[in-house]
């Protein structure tokens, strides 16, 4: 069975191919340091072992970046501690975790009090994750350097955590994924939005900074927001030579989902509805690739895989509404 089989991704070795995807809990507390509600929601979560692979859910870098409130934090050395205890959690529970890293850009909480704007590779309005709307600035080449070398610290801080690895986002309309897609991206410098070069130009400098503090042998993966489902912006074709661009630069693991659309689908109704995007992209690469999207039983996780979507299978809201569930797919399927 597909779904039981081990898979090496860099130095790491998960013991099965269904993973539980980032959601975010806001759950933390103070200034985004990790407590103990959220250490024991993905214990919860994780009992068993029944997932090879955890991703936690996405943390801002620095505060200017910051998506909501009650977001967790990796944007300064104190959080540390806090994250090393989340991460004995998951660790004793059997799984490999990876951390998500994280940059709102212009859907920034930051912007709310209407004294700052938030930074975006083009002045816009935007609105933040619960709808309220704010206005972006374009970023100045120092501010964009400062994401970089943000990002670097946070990827830094994820390895003396005692995570396995990390993940850049670059989804759901945040900040990468704004330079990513051209309906958000209309710079006319280096960042160009005219180009895909220019368009990933960020990425490009972001995996180099991170893995210059990581190593080689440390999983750096990228969730991609592959398409946008919208006229004039991304598509799949922009997707499969984002995804090459991507794997030269150095990524070992491709978690691909929703851009500006967000992490649902065109509409699709069947499980894994950025199945078309994933399958492409792992057909176009050599490196390991993740599907999320709808996937609601056990049967839909080895079919799949069977199928050639992906290498890895991401669950998300069936376990938030069940902690049982990957216990009742494996039960469902034999295992």
């Amino acid at each position: 069975m597909l779904l039981t089989e081990p898979l090496t991704i860099n130095t790491m070795v998960v013991h099965n191919r269904l993973v539980l995807p980032p959601m975010a809990t806001e759950k933390s507390i103070g200034e985004g340091e990790v407590s103990q509600a959220l250490c024991d929601y993905y214990d919860e979560k994780t009992k068993g072992g029944y997932f090879g692979l955890v991703v936690t859910e996405h943390s801002y870098i620095n505060k200017m970046g910051q998506a909501s409130v009650g977001q967790v934090s990796l944007s300064k050395d104190e959080d540390i501690p806090g994250l090393r205890k989340l991460v004995e959690v998951i660790h004793n529970n059997g799984s490999k975790v990876i951390a998500q890293i994280n940059h709102a850009g212009g859907k920034a909480i930051s912007a709310l009090d209407g004294a700052t704007t938030a930074p975006a590779p083009t002045g816009m309005p935007y609105t933040t994750t619960r709808g309220e709307a704010v206005e972006a600035h374009s970023m100045t080449q120092t501010e964009i350097d400062q994401v970089v070398s943000d990002f670097a610290q946070a990827a830094r801080r994820v390895k003396e955590a005692g995570y396995d690895g990390v993940e850049i986002h670059s989804a759901h309309g945040y900040l990468l994924n704004q330079f990513y897609s051209p309906l958000s991206n209309k710079r006319d410098d280096a960042y160009t939005g005219s180009t895909l070069e220019g368009r990933m130009r960020l990425h490009g400098e972001v995996i180099a900074a991170v893995r210059e503090e990581v190593g080689p042998d440390f999983v750096v993966a990228l969730r991609l927001g592959a398409c946008d489902y919208q006229e004039g912006g991304s598509t799949v074709d922009d997707a499969v030579a984002a995804a090459k661009i991507l794997e030269l630069a150095g990524i070992d693991l491709l978690d691909i989902s929703g851009g500006l659309c967000g992490y649902r689908g065109s509409g699709s109704k069947e499980p894994g509805y950025f199945g078309v995007e994933s399958k492409a992209i792992r057909e176009a690469v050599s490196i390991p690739v993740i599907l999320t999207g709808g996937v609601r039983d056990g049967r839909a996780t080895e079919r799949l895989l069977k199928e050639g979507k992906a290498d890895l299978i991401g669950v998300g809201r069936s376990v938030l509404k069940d902690s049982l569930w990957a216990k009742k797919a494996f039960e469902e399927l034999g295992i």
